[in-house]
């Protein structure tokens, strides 16, 4: 169900989230946290859709923020979603201008879960100093998704410059697999130094340079990154040993082998992975992510300087 409330306040918002409560029911009351998405930038049903799905997991209140700076009235459009339309969560899609459109503060408040953590998710452009932005200040976590942004490395850069306990991104979260399977490869004998690594990957994408960090700063060995035109995400990560090459590889984005010295290939599913997953998995702590922050600003930065 679908609630239309044009030229709104609010406090009008509040009383019909009440109201559909007390009348439906319809609206589930464990809800574990706030959802705060900024969607400037984009198409919000995109990032509604990818929150409804991880509201199932993460039961929610969902505010999505789209403001519209072309129109000089300041107004305030609503719309509440519930039941089939917002998965197990409560979805308030929050559509100001004029003015109104540079307070998104003073809008989501009012309509904040008590006594619930806040997470705040820009699905696209990454602002200039998250921790600093007027919702980003009030929230326990910081998601956002370099992925999407315009330009991938300025949008990384400005992350590892003002980066705090608590931000995360979602280009990092697309690795835990990646991540997972090669820490795997090396926890089997012959437990060998790694003398050389190459990461190889779509030239624009930001996990390239978060995976290839990683391994610079846990192996301690040089890393090589080889950008390639055509592909999707990560390829290829190869780690030279004195034994021989593990080389973990997707090049089809839909299954990866790994090949070791002394061992047979194995295959394994490992698509690309979702939006929602991805949402999910980040929804799942609500603590600061110790191991993205020190890969964002010492592991990039030995990537920087090759």
């Amino acid at each position: 169900m679908i609630v239309d409330l044009p030229d709104t306040t609010t406090r009008e918002v509040n009383r019909t989230l009440v109201r559909i409560r007390e009348e439906g029911g319809a609206i589930a009351l464990g809800r574990v946290l706030t959802l705060v998405i900024d969607a400037d930038g984009g198409d919000p049903e995109e990032a509604i859709e990818a929150a409804n799905d991880a509201s199932r997991e993460h039961p929610c209140r969902v505010i999505v923020l789209v403001p519209n700076t072309r129109r000089r009235t300041s107004r305030l459009d609503a719309e509440i979603r519930v039941g089939g339309d917002a998965g197990a969560s409560e979805v308030v899609v929050l559509r100001p201008s004029g003015q109104l459109a540079h307070h998104g503060d003073t809008l989501v408040t009012p309509l904040l879960l008590s006594d619930a953590p806040i997470v705040t998710w820009w699905p696209y452009e990454v602002p200039k100093d998250p921790a600093r932005d007027c919702i980003g200040a009030m929230s326990a976590r910081r998601i956002t998704d370099t992925t999407h942004c315009a330009n991938p490395d300025v949008a990384l850069r400005r992350l590892r410059a003002t980066h705090v306990p608590g931000d995360t991104d979602l280009a990092w979260t697309r690795l835990t697999r990646w991540r997972g399977l090669l820490a795997a490869a090396l926890d089997q004998p012959p437990y060998e130094p790694v003398d050389a690594v190459v990461v190889a990957g779509e030239k624009t994408h930001p996990s390239l340079n978060l995976l290839a960090g990683w391994l610079a700063l846990a192996l301690r060995a040089p890393v090589r990154v080889v950008r390639e035109l055509g592909v999707e995400g990560i390829t290829e990560v190869r780690l030279e040993r004195a034994s021989g090459p593990v080389v973990l590889s997707r090049p089809d984005g839909k299954t990866a082998t790994l090949d070791q010295p002394g061992q047979p290939s194995r295959k394994f599913a490992m698509p690309l992975r979702s939006l929602r997953e991805c949402l999910s998995e980040e929804l799942r702590r609500l603590d600061a992510d110790e191991v993205y922050g020190e890969v964002l600003t010492k592991g990039v930065a030995l990537i920087d300087q090759g």
